[in-house]
């Protein structure tokens, strides 16, 4: 009996774990992972920070004096018990000033499930479900000692599906992911506000107005916002989708019948060049998915490898610190993958998304991959230096276990790793390191900020507007006027009119003029500033035959605010020449005036729409039907069958016809 134990005991103290060791394998040394990458040709990455000054790093951010503040969430995959979170926020600091971080000062900790931060009036607003903080230094030891509770009541049971990545701007909104979560949203600072009920969206604030909503999403972990404020997602299988109709369009229609508009703008899919092989788990799961896919005869495939399952932190690249053709490219991590994809996004001529392409020279490979399948490139930022940050959170395993057989999780240690992390920086070849000067941009003069609106780096011109709006200084007005109207970059203009926004000091003729700027970026936010002057109607609807398409798509979200026989006639002109794009059509079906049997019967009349048989006219139609039906106005549905009952035959579907017996329509 004492020999048998002894057996056991030698197999379980030295036998298995050497067969977990060679199923998963250790981690490397700092060094030696940088020698595991394999990187895009003219590059070159090097260490900026690591354990044990970093560990878990989750969110990196440079403040306006150019320090490096870090999120670390050690406690990930579970949920800390109370008091117990060892979350924090370090600040990181390169005392001998060779590029590399050498100390830290802890911000804030005790932090559960904190994920994101955001420099905000001089301290960090930071979100860590359910709640979003505002964390503060009063006392100049670097240690936050203000910590309000701004928002409460979001979702807080998974912590791949939290709220996250708040990212400010240029429209001076903040944006953060909720991944579609459900939850009972207040706003401490306003107790009065009516509660906000979170379901299938992100969010979006302005502590400047007081004000919250919804947002089109939803964004799991990595949120992309480029120069003109077109919001760009990540979720674990789909790596970028396009935001492409703002949530306060889709919610203006009770009865519209879906609110998704977040399309995935990949031309390549799923597909992705890992260097690493599936670890045991996921092959073994794999292995039994698909078996049971085979016996139950369904056309699915199960992949282990090669194929996005953990895309993370999409970030956009506005800089110049890389060569010219990476400005507005968007940087996505694989933690599963290990691995760094890159995308190239180009607006369509003919439709409002976007479209994400593979660079030339990446058709076959990443942007970097890594042959150590401890790197977890969670996150990234652009310094000022306008160089990429990689925050690679270095775990053996990242996948939450909710997703695992239960047989295999128990040779798996979910923490192992948890005392490292990793933050890289990627910079070309021919730049030199140098240490992270300090800017003190809060010091200057709003005169020197005004200048930081022209800057080559969206980093700089952010914070610049950032901190004029935090300022208010109503002296910069006429300077503002002036830079709106006379300067010849595009960008510097829109900082400019939104900060005029943003200190009040918007008109309907200032509006008015930005929907007659010679760019069509600027015209696009005139129609979105217009909607609060009704007297720029008439300049909006002539918009429709703007000669660029995402013009004409804003101002077709915008009229569709108002109603009247000059919107009915507007619309039915947008289908009729971009009828055939499902977004144009559903832009059309959120306006609640312009969702009607007036707008059929104009179109009937015109006998253009419906001449030419398509499934995204079908779709409109069947779609407006589902409109009127859900309204339960008898006279209405019985006036749409009528109409319908005049079309061409192959738009009198079963599916169409069979709304009839529908419960709503009774």
């Amino acid at each position: 009996m004492r020999k048998t134990s002894f057996i056991h005991l030698y197999l379980w103290l030295f036998v298995l774990p050497s067969c977990v060791n060679e199923r998963y394998p250790g981690p490397l040394s700092p060094e030696e992972a940088l020698r595991s990458f394999q990187l895009a040709a003219d590059f070159e990455i090097d260490l900026y920070a690591a354990e044990p000054n970093v560990c878990d790093p989750v969110e990196m951010v440079f403040d306006e004096s150019g320090h490096a503040y870090v999120v670390e969430m050690p406690d990930y995959p579970y949920k800390p018990e109370p008091e117990q979170a060892k979350g924090c926020i370090k600040r990181l600091i390169d005392g001998n000033g060779d590029g590399r971080i050498d100390s830290t000062i802890v911000f804030a900790d005790r932090l559960s499930e904190a994920t994101s931060l955001l420099p905000w009036e001089g301290g960090f607003l930071v979100t860590a479900a359910p709640h979003i903080y505002f964390l503060k230094d009063t006392t100049g030891d670097f240690r936050a000692d203000i910590r309000e509770v701004l928002f409460s009541g979001f979702f807080e049971n998974n912590s791949e599906a939290q709220i996250t990545n708040l990212r400010f701007c240029v429209d001076n909104w903040i944006y953060a992911g909720n991944f579609g979560q459900p939850g009972k949203v207040v706003f401490h600072r306003h107790p009065d506000s009516d509660t906000l009920f979170m379901r299938g969206g992100d969010f979006r604030f302005r502590l400047d107005r007081g004000i919250f909503e919804l947002a089109t999403g939803p964004t799991q972990f990595g949120q992309a916002i480029n120069d003109w404020g077109h919001r760009f997602l990540t979720q674990n299988t789909i790596h970028l989708r396009h935001a492409v109709i703002p949530y306060r369009y889709l919610k203006r229609n009770p009865y519209l019948p879906s609110k998704k508009a977040d399309p995935n703008i990949s031309d390549h899919d799923l597909r992705m060049f890992q260097d690493t092989p599936p670890p045991y788990w996921r092959a073994e799961r794999t292995r039994r998915r698909q078996k049971r896919y085979d016996e139950e005869k369904l056309n699915r495939t199960e992949y282990a490898e090669d194929h996005f399952t953990g895309a993370s932190g999409a970030t956009a690249y506005l800089a110049n610190g890389f060569p010219a053709e990476f400005y507005g490219n968007v940087f996505i991590g694989d933690v599963a993958g290990n691995l760094i994809h890159r995308d190239i996004l180009q607006l369509g001529s003919k439709h409002p998304t976007y479209l994400a392409k593979r660079a030339p020279s990446e058709q076959e490979r990443e942007f970097l991959s890594s042959t150590d399948s401890w790197f977890r490139p969670a996150n990234f930022t652009v310094g000022p230096d306008g160089w990429l940050y990689v925050l690679d959170y270095y775990r053996q395993h990242i996948e939450t276990p909710l997703s695992i057989p239960e047989d295999l999780k128990e040779e798996m240690d979910f923490y192992r790793g948890s005392d490292r992390g990793r933050i890289y920086r990627i910079r070309p070849r021919t730049k030199t390191i140098v240490a992270q000067p300090v800017h003190n941009l809060r010091q200057k003069s709003s005169a020197k900020l005004l200048q930081l609106l022209s800057h080559t780096d969206g980093w700089w011109r952010l914070q610049a507007q950032r901190l004029l709006l935090e300022r208010q200084d109503f002296s910069t007005l006429p300077t503002l006027l002036d830079m709106f109207r006379d300067q010849t970059n595009v960008l510097t203009r829109l900082h400019a009119l939104y900060l005029l926004e943003g200190m009040n000091a918007l008109t309907a003729e200032l509006a008015r003029s930005a929907i007659e700027d010679p760019h069509p970026r600027i015209r696009e936010h005139g129609i979105i500033l217009s909607e609060r002057f009704p007297e720029n109607r008439i300049a909006m609807l002539n918009k429709l035959s703007d000669d660029d398409t995402r013009v004409v798509f804003q101002t077709t979200l915008s009229i569709g605010n108002y109603e009247g026989p000059d919107i009915l006639e507007g619309m039915a002109s947008v289908l009729e020449k971009y009828g055939k794009d499902e977004w144009f059509s559903k832009a059309v079906l959120s306006s609640p005036s312009t969702s009607s049997n007036a707008l059929l019967d104009l179109l009937i009349q015109r006998k253009t729409y419906f001449t030419s048989v398509n499934e995204t006219h079908r779709q409109f139609l069947r779609d407006l039907g589902k409109i009127i039906l859900a309204r339960s106005e008898e006279k209405e549905i019985a006036l749409f069958w009528s109409l319908v009952e005049t079309l061409p035959n192959d738009y009198q579907t079963d599916d169409l016809m069979a709304l009839r017996s529908e419960p709503q329509a009774q």
